[in-house]
């Protein structure tokens, strides 16, 4: 199997209903590193599994949507506690919606798992990884 990974970074603010967040029900800020891999068994006739420039921008897109923003606040979160874990079901849904569009170069056509992982520090993250 091969993959390729792009990263990047978004800075949030967010709080979280339930008691079990404990200090975190308050509103408080995080940065994490958002990694997106992309897997595919074969490469195209170029030898590319995705255009690794487009993967870039398609994740950075994606990121914008809420990078420097309150979660509480945005219609794509109502309702949802914004966990590391729901953030990467978040994006990796972004990211298969821009490989199905085709913005992830023809070498994206033979990709058939998406894997995004967000590193909240050194010694924490959550990833979400599903076929496409």
């Amino acid at each position: 199997m091969f993959s390729l990974t792009v990263a990047d970074h978004v800075m949030i603010a967010h709080s979280f209903g339930g008691a079990e967040f404990g200090p975190a029900q308050k509103v408080h800020g995080a940065t994490f590193v958002v990694e997106a891999e992309f897997r595919a068994p074969k490469l195209d006739r170029l030898n590319l599994l995705v255009d690794i420039a487009a993967a870039r921008v398609e994740l950075r897109k994606i990121l914008d949507s809420f990078d420097y923003n309150n979660l509480d606040t945005l219609p794509q979160f109502a309702g949802q506690n914004t966990t590391t874990e729901y953030l990467c079901f978040h994006i990796h849904g972004l990211l298969v919606a821009a490989l199905k569009e085709g913005k992830l170069g023809k070498g994206g056509e033979g990709v058939t798992a998406i894997k995004v992982l967000l590193r909240e520090s050194p010694l924490a993250w959550a990833a979400y990884e599903a076929e496409v």
